[in-house]
């Protein structure tokens, strides 16, 4: 697969990886050509095209660029496919507007942007627990015992202009108090299948070149630490969501989801 761009391709790949995963026993070899915006810099994908042909999928808005693409495309009998253009023609016709046609559009450095550095910054602060103090400014905290993906999906979060923190949960170890307070942020506790969060760990003390003789990957030590864990958040009344089968964006779009029906669910009561 050659995905062609004329912004970072962000759209493209994930859009691409989508599709390809719909396919079993398929593993696309893919070949990116990003921030593709002049000539010279489209030759050099269309050289890459030559050598080693494959389906083109591109999100190029230039029209002279695009031409020149799908011109090339079809003399090499390959198939391109403008990946954004069923978007484009429905919005324009629904909007009674024509695209502007301008490349990397949806980066531009707006408010929106700059919300998402500002929320990044406080996931890096507000890692493992650090800076309690802050903790009231988040709009979301994620509980959980160690390895259950807490770091990762406060980033992705942050990415996605939610303010994420994290807090590990220890047996016998107190929580900060905005934790438990009235008006604390929106709280997530996240679990995971002992023998999973087991293997997990062991592969981290590998990494770490550490003993695994310990209680942090001993079997019935790791399933009474997530069954404290779990009777904590049901005490609490928090949502829990179980990352076992769960991609890092899965989590994410999970906590995503519960923010957005606290809100209107907010909303409506304020509303009230």
């Amino acid at each position: 697969m050659h995905l062609v761009s004329d912004a970072t391709g962000e759209t493209v790949i994930a859009s691409a990886r989508a599709c390809a995963a719909q396919f079993d026993g398929v593993r696309p070899i893919e070949h990116f050509w990003n921030l593709v915006r002049t000539q010279r810099q489209l030759n050099l994908a269309l050289e890459g095209i030559s050598e080693k042909p494959g389906i083109v999928i591109y999100t190029l808005v230039d029209r002279e660029l695009r031409a020149i693409l799908e011109t090339t495309c079809r003399s090499l009998q390959v198939p391109c496919v403008p990946m954004l253009d069923p978007i484009l023609k429905g919005l324009s016709a629904y909007l009674g507007l024509e695209s502007k046609a301008q490349p990397g559009r949806q980066h531009t450095m707006n408010d929106e942007y700059f919300s998402r550095l500002d929320a990044m910054d406080f996931a890096m602060s507000q890692d493992d627990g650090q800076s309690p103090a802050k903790l009231a400014d988040a709009d979301v905290i994620l509980v959980g015992v160690s390895r259950t993906s807490k770091t990762p999906t406060c980033i992705y979060l942050a990415n996605r202009g939610v303010k994420a923190a994290n807090v590990p949960f220890v047996p016998n170890i107190p929580l900060p108090e905005i934790l438990t307070s009235a008006n604390a942020p929106l709280v997530v506790g996240l679990t995971e299948d002992p023998e999973r969060l087991v293997s997990i760990r062991r592969n981290r003390l590998k990494m770490l070149n550490q003993p695994e003789i310990t209680n942090y990957v001993d079997l019935e030590a790791v399933r009474h630490e997530v069954t404290e864990a779990r009777r904590f958040y049901t005490k609490m009344g928090w949502p829990v969501i179980d990352v076992t089968r769960r991609s890092i964006e899965e989590t994410a779009a999970e906590v995503i989801k519960i923010l957005a029906r606290r809100d209107l669910i907010s909303a409506e009561a304020l509303h009230f």
